[in-house]
């Protein structure tokens, strides 16, 4: 894969990241900044950055218990 390749990866991510931040709503904002760090975690594996790869990591593994505690929030309510 070429650099160019890797580099729009990498800007895809900070865009899909920018966005999300101006979305409404908690559940939206962690559901596409879980995505614009699965797309950040295949940046750092392209250009083994290991601190990118796991910081990522670890926001994804928070980003999903935040959704499933508001979706399970939500389902309670009824």
């Amino acid at each position: 894969m070429n650099i160019l390749s890797i580099d729009l990866i990498g800007y895809s991510a900070l865009a899909v990241n920018l966005y999300s931040m101006s979305v409404k709503g908690e559940y939206k904002l962690r559901l596409i900044s879980a995505i614009a760090n699965f797309i950040y975690i295949l940046y750092g594996i392209l250009i083994n950055a290991y601190p990118i790869i796991i910081g990522c990591s670890i926001a994804v593994l928070l980003h999903i218990y935040h959704l499933r505690r508001i979706k399970t929030y939500y389902n309670d309510r009824g």
